[in-house]
């Protein structure tokens, strides 16, 4: 079952590292950064390292989000 689960992770952060290299719209580039970093966060407390997983969560997935959506707010929206 663990198994199953490491390669579910896995595959769904690849799936997002590609997603966001490919979308064109930043807010939802920024949207699935954000998964990607919560993701990342789960799979650090999965190996045993609740200190990096609650860094990368609250700066991944909060600060740099919140960041760089106030930064494309102040700016023209491009895709």
């Amino acid at each position: 079952m663990i198994a199953l689960l490491d390669f579910l992770l896995l595959t769904f952060l690849i799936v997002c590292a590609i997603a966001v290299a490919r979308t064109k719209d930043l807010i939802s580039a920024v949207v699935i950064f954000a998964a990607y970093s919560l993701v990342m966060a789960v799979i650090w407390q999965m190996l045993g390292a609740p200190d990096i997983a609650i860094t990368e969560a609250a700066l991944g997935g909060g600060v740099t989000s919140f960041l760089f959506i106030a930064t494309i707010s102040k700016t023209k929206r491009m895709e």
